[in-house]
Order: structure tokens, then sequence, then C-alpha cells
């Protein structure tokens, strides 16, 4: 194998890890050469999906086999998973081998990393894209293309590995940028697990108003406002779980942005709440996606 030619190991060939296996099919990269790819999954439909569409050369149900010989290994089932998974990763993978995961949340898991033996090279890592459909049927090959992919090395990765993992990203067209696990894990549950969680509440509370001609009106408004709620729930629960505190601490911000525009509209305060009108207009509007 030459010096930059990777056999990869991708566990988990939901959304995530069938995207990747995808992309990674279609690299043409020098610092990043795929030799071969092995999945692992315990969905024998998806195995044989995925090797009919040539998203990996070798598919296996045993995490074992499909790790050990692998010089990259990535975990890209929901976080709970992740973390009961990582000390069988330590039993298997072969020394040097680049660990490397998809979870949505970092700290939890980059400190369930610290403990893998000596010789591996752990690396937490997020593509921040996704979509509310979940599954190998919905996994795209150009879903990180232009997408920021957060990169978390320990303070045990080597500077090679973390060179490797940067590599892996920009093949598949991402833009690697290096955070602190708690740093990511602060911002992430701003922008994206405290928009799914009103999504949530907000689905919720039509449902209960009984109100079926409010469904029948629905248009864009509260589609876009909605979308996320349709999220994978077992990746969803995991992500609020593995990020608890962080999550609570937003949705107590959020429940007292609420709060404030409830006052202004309960008072008939016109003055406040054009004001809080106008300051997330401008906010939003001001923002480039």
């Amino acid at each position: 194998m030459t010096k930059n030619a990777f056999t990869v190991c991708i566990i988990g060939l939901g959304l995530m890890g069938g995207s990747l296996s995808l992309a990674l099919r279609s690299v043409e990269s020098s610092t990043f050469n795929v030799q071969r790819i092995i999945g692992v999954t315990r969905n024998r439909g998806t195995l044989e999906a995925a090797q009919l569409t040539g998203a990996i050369d070798a598919g296996t149900s045993d995490l074992a086999e499909g790790a050990r010989d692998a010089d990259v290994v990535v975990l890209a089932t929901p976080a709970r998973t992740i973390l009961r998974q990582i000390p069988e990763i330590g039993r298997h993978a072969r020394p040097g081998a680049l660990i490397l995961d998809l979870g949505s949340t970092k700290s939890a898991i980059c400190a369930a990393m610290e403990v893998l033996p000596d010789g591996l090279q752990p690396v937490g890592g997020h593509p921040m894209c996704g979509k509310e459909t979940a599954g190998f049927a919905a996994a795209d090959a150009a879903l990180f293309r232009g997408k920021i992919f957060v990169l978390c090395p320990l303070p045990r990765t080597a500077p090679q590995a973390l060179n490797q993992a940067k590599a892996l990203a920009e093949a598949i067209g991402a833009c690697p940028v290096v955070l602190d696990p708690q740093a990511h894990d602060q911002a992430v549950a701003a922008i994206s697990h405290l928009p799914y969680a009103a999504a949530v509440a907000l689905v919720n509370a039509v449902a209960a108003g009984d109100n079926s001609l409010a469904w029948g009106l629905a248009a864009s408004g509260f589609r876009d406002t909605s979308r996320v709620a349709a999220s994978d729930v077992d990746m969803m629960l995991d992500v609020l779980l593995t990020n608890r505190t962080v999550v609570l601490d937003w949705l107590d911000a959020y429940a007292s942005q609420l709060a404030a525009l409830r006052a202004a509209l309960d008072s008939h305060d016109e003055t406040s709440l054009r004001a809080q009108l106008a300051k997330a207009q401008a906010r939003r509007a001001s923002l480039r996606f």
C-alpha cells in the first residue's frame, strides 16, 4: 500500500456513513487515496444495497472483522452507540489506525476516546450537514460538499493523524475546522440541538391543539420552522442526552425569550414587541448560509 492509500472501515451505513462511503468512492485526491472501503452494519438489506451501488468493497455485521485491517475506522452510528463501540474498537483496531467519529456531540465521545489504547489515533468529528430523512436510501455523495467538518483532536492525537482527518474531510469536499469539544457542544447546541427541540415542541403544540384545519392550512412557514422535527428519533435522542446540560441551558434561554415575547403581547406593549421582532429580523437577515 502506498503512503496515502487507505483502507477505510465505516461502521454504520445510514445517512452519514452511507454518504461518506459514496463520497469516498468518488475521491480523487493526492493526499487521501482510498484503496478499499469496508462497511459494517447489522442490517443485511443495507449491506446488500451498499455493495450493489458500489459504495463499499466488502461488508460485514462483525465490527471486529471490519476494523482489524483498516487504516481509518469511522464510527457513523448514533452518539450513545458510538460510546458503546469505542471500547470494542480499542480491542480490535490495528496499531496506528485513525479512529474518527461522526457524532453530533463531542465532549462525551472525546472523553471516551481518551482511554483507547496508546497505539490508536483518535479524532472527534462532526460534519455540519444532514437531512431529516435517515437510512442508506437517503445517502448522498454530495452531502459534505462545501460544508464545515469539525475535527476535535485529543491532546494525545499525533499531528499526522489530524492531518489525515483533514485530508479525508477535504477529499469529500468539506472544510475542516479544528475545535475544542466543549466549544463545539456549546455552539452546536444553540444552532442545531435547540432548533430541533423547538421544532418538536412546535409540532406537538399544534397537535395538542386538535385543530384539523390548522394542518390543512399549513404551508411554507410551518414547513420550514418544523422541518427538523422529522429527523431520526434515535439519533436526536442520543444528541439531546449526550449534550443534556448545554441543551438545558439553551432551552432556558429560549424559554426566557418566549416569555418576554408573550409578556409584551399580553400587555399590548407594542414598543417592546416591535423591538423584539426588529432585533430578530435584523440578525436573521444578516446571516448567509
